[in-house]
């Protein structure tokens, strides 16, 4: 199986370039087929990737058999495959919720979301930075058309605040390879993790441009501060489906900064070792200070769910200032969790809005709901789960960002804002559940759409994975420490990727 390492990239663009073709472009029946099975199939070849790392250790896998440095390469290692197996999954679950009618809205539903899965998938996989913006601009060209599904004059305010801000990020990523490619001779990760420590002077300035800029457009892609205000709105006017697959866009520019800061610009670079860590630590903090007054203000559940995705993103930019092995773990743990979270409350929050009329997701009276005890239990899971209470792996995720703050100076700064976003969700999600669940205007509506076997499937599942976190949690932090341990590893992040070329 040397070819396992392109799955995830070929099974999604095979599906949507099928879906743009006679006979699955007649019928909109054959692309939700064929987008089960092409999700199904990419879930098991992800999860068999993730094995065989497991077992056999890191691939590199070679377009055309070009080595690298010269070469496309793919790199199947501890970080990325773990993600790419997230991202399957979840693609496959927000498929099944969008089967139930969301995927009504456009003719090109189908083949937008797997090429958005491609993108997603290809940026976790890519060795190359340049590659690494190939596979951002498609996934972000498909998430452009997948905003608008549905149409609407807030959709497409929000697409246009979402293209102009992406066009200028991707501007400014072209403009710091130009400035690295032309300081180093190379965009190769793992090459550019050898050569740049070697770099002195007026080379060593032009590198530090061309990384800064790269942290400005990797901080716009996660929603760092300054760069998080187009999030809220962007994903609470988006259909349900998309804003589910989004959960994990932001994790994309959180990755990004990862491999980077820790592979090419990490403790090894000379004079620019660890050059992003003055920057993120305010920057950091403050997001998840900005992200926790968001989610007090917030006048919906929609909202609610996209300030405390800016909140995650905080908290795992903290772990990347940290900029140890247990932090890194501790991200990647927390960085699983809260999109499988986040993920699951924008499904059940359009449920919520369905049954609730003209409230929909708003935290103010309205009619009851028509299956309080399902939709109740679903929110209490995905509340404990996003406040970081036990027994759920919320819980777990911020005990190991808590413990990886060593110093008395991370503490300081650390646990406080930790603690007080979780108690600002949860007081957030006591107001909103208080009001929805118990205080109603007339009667139940008979006629209103309730959640159908597929969409409660599609949240189950979702639902499910965060006890389970627990369950294996074992083994789970296992994994994640190995794979933190070889992200910090340089010989094994940069060396052994390079055919020929030792320490």
């Amino acid at each position: 199986m040397q070819h396992l390492s392109i799955f995830p990239i070929l099974i999604p663009l095979l599906c949507g370039a099928l879906m743009l073709l006679p006979p699955f472009s007649k019928t909109l029946q054959r692309q939700r087929i064929l987008s089960v099975i092409g999700t199904f199939a990419l879930l098991i070849s992800s999860a068999f990737l993730l094995h065989q790392v497991m077992m056999k250790g890191v691939h590199l896998y070679a377009l055309g058999d070009w080595q690298p440095p010269f070469g496309i390469a793919l790199v199947a290692d501890p970080v990325s495959t773990l993600l790419v197996t997230l991202a399957s999954f979840l693609g496959f679950a927000v498929m099944l919720y969008a089967l139930n009618d969301h995927d009504k809205g456009g003719a090109y539903f189908h083949p937008l979301f797997m090429f958005q899965l491609m993108g997603i998938n290809g940026a976790f996989l890519t060795g190359d930075i340049f590659n690494l913006f190939v596979f951002f601009e498609v996934l972000l060209i498909a998430s452009y058309a997948l905003l608008v599904h549905g149409g609407g004059k807030p959709r497409t305010q929000s697409a246009l605040h979402y293209v102009i801000l992406n066009l200028v990020g991707s501007s400014l990523f072209l403009f710091g390879l130009g400035i690295i490619y032309g300081t180093l001779g190379t965009l190769n990760m793992a090459d550019l993790a050898v050569k740049v420590g070697s770099l002195q002077g007026e080379n060593a300035t032009l590198a530090k441009t061309g990384a800064a800029l790269l942290l400005v457009v990797f901080g716009l892609k996660a929603a760092m501060l300054p760069m998080h205000f187009w999030l809220p709105r962007t994903y609470a006017s988006a259909t349900a489906p998309v804003a589910a697959l989004f959960a994990i866009m932001t994790k994309v520019g959180i990755y990004s900064i990862f491999r980077v800061y820790v592979v090419i610009f990490g403790d090894h670079a000379g004079e620019l070792a660890n050059i992003a860590t003055p920057w993120l630590w305010p920057l950091a903090l403050l997001t998840i200070t900005i992200g926790t007054i968001g989610v007090i203000a917030s006048p919906g559940l929609k909202t609610l769910t996209a300030n405390l995705v800016i909140v995650s993103s905080g908290s795992l930019l903290v772990c990347a200032a940290i900029h140890s092995a247990a932090a890194t773990s501790a991200a990647l743990y927390y960085l699983v969790h809260s999109t499988i979270a986040s993920s699951a409350l924008f499904l059940l929050a359009d449920v919520i809005a369905r049954q609730r009329g003209q409230a929909e997701d708003r935290f103010v009276r309205s009619r009851p709901f028509m299956q309080p005890k399902m939709i109740g239990f679903a929110f209490a899971i995905c509340a404990l789960a996003m406040i970081g209470m036990p027994p759920l792996s919320g819980f777990i995720g911020k005990i190991m960002i808590l413990q990886s703050a060593h110093t008395t100076a991370e503490s300081a700064w650390v646990w406080p804002l930790i603690l007080v976003s979780s108690l600002a969700a949860l007081v957030a999600f006591s107001r909103g559940g208080t009001t929805m669940f118990w205080r109603h205007n007339g009667n139940s509506n008979n006629d209103v759409n309730t959640a159908k076997p597929l969409e409660i499937i599609a949240i189950g599942l979702l639902l499910v994975a965060l006890p389970l976190m627990v369950v294996f949690g074992g083994d789970i932090t296992d994994y994640t420490q190995n794979a933190a341990n070889y992200l910090h590893d340089f010989n094994a992040s940069a060396y052994d990727l390079l055919p020929g070329v030792t320490s």
